[in-house]
């Protein structure tokens, strides 16, 4: 059974209702929590990570001796309290150097997590070059066709996709886009393509992640050049970079990732606009925009009403002589018809 926690006075009952589900939920807040044993090179990476997701960052000063893999009542409590949804662990062993585990929190429990080792790491202090604003979503580029068909890399991307770009946007303006985040593969093995066919507990053994390919996270900063009416992009190295290996991983329970998945009933205004149930002669587009095609017969374009327009008319000159024989029989019409329609005419 639940438990029910009540609202004593006001003020918890706003905070309550305040981490009740949303349809559109706020931007998620990333722990950065170190163990008892984290060298030089795992706490500069930390720090830049840091750096990349505030203001949506909490970082821990104290070291915790915390194992997400065999108990993860810490990181529940930490999550509760804090009302956090994603955590950074870093810890260094002998068997496990300079290591990042990545956890994504649902309804304050643990959903899954990634173990990543960072086998190299460059700061951003190292590249003399302009930065990008705090607080500023970046651009994610995925440069693999590994990221959507091996689940080890799907599990990656799409842990990368919530630590940086969690946040739903309306609308961009050009001068807000500053950086990009790259993250490419190193070369792949041979037959590492067909891992997809493979079943998802033979592949997320610990053995196999020494034949998987290096994860490089590259960023960079944009700049935009008006010389032509399209903008000139250039990308400037701005640091920081890492190079990953792929370790240890927890999958979702698969109850709970359905639950974690659910997507609340879209309204009506959202049906019509496309995101709801497919209709007929109606898509939406790479860019959102609603799309419908209509299905006409055959036009008969000699019978169209155009505009009437003088200077389309025909002038005095250009009729010529071929009127001549026309203009008797004008004149005694004109002398037939009233004095009013004259005026009229």
């Amino acid at each position: 059974m639940l438990r029910v926690v009540k609202a004593r006075n006001a003020r918890s009952k706003r905070a309550l209702e305040a981490r009740e589900p949303k349809e559109v939920e706020d931007p998620r807040t990333a722990i950065f929590v170190k163990c008892t044993s984290t060298g030089e090179t795992l706490n500069r990476a930390m720090k830049e990570l840091m750096s990349l997701k505030r203001p949506n960052a909490i970082s821990f000063s104290k070291k915790n001796t915390v194992r997400p893999f065999e108990d993860t009542s810490s990181l529940e409590f930490w999550s509760t309290k804090n009302d956090a949804s994603m955590f950074v662990v870093g810890q260094s062993t002998k068997k496990r150097p300079d290591g990042l585990t990545f956890v994504r929190m649902y309804d304050g429990k643990v959903l899954d997590m990634c173990e990543v080792g960072v086998d190299k790491f460059v700061s951003m202090d190292e590249f003399k070059t302009k930065k990008s604003t705090p607080g500023h979503r970046p651009l994610m580029h995925f440069a693999s066709e590994l990221f959507d068909t091996h689940p080890r890399f799907i599990q990656l991307k799409s842990m990368l996709l919530d630590f940086f770009g969690s946040e739903v946007l309306e609308g961009i303006h050009m001068s807000g886009v500053e950086h990009v985040i790259s993250v490419q593969l190193a070369p792949t093995p041979d037959g590492l393509n067909n891992a997809s066919s493979v079943g998802l507990t033979d592949v997320l053994k610990d053995e196999d992640t020494k034949n998987l390919p290096k994860v490089h996270i590259r960023s960079y900063t944009i700049g935009l050049t008006t010389a032509n009416r399209a903008p000139h992009v250039e990308l400037t190295p701005m640091g920081p970079s890492f190079d990953l290996s792929l370790r240890r991983t927890k999958d979702a329970d698969p109850e709970m990732w359905k639950q974690a998945m659910k997507r609340p009933k879209l309204k009506k205004q959202d049906v019509e606009k496309g995101l709801g149930k497919k209709k007929k002669n109606l898509e939406v587009d790479e860019m959102g925009d609603l799309r419908g095609r209509l299905h006409l017969g055959k036009q008969d374009l000699s019978k169209l009403q155009t505009r009437k327009m003088k200077g389309l008319k025909p002038s005095a000159n250009e009729v010529g002589d071929d009127d001549d024989d026309d203009d008797d029989d004008e004149d005694e019409d004109e002398e037939n018809e009233p004095q009013s329609k004259r005026r009229k005419a």
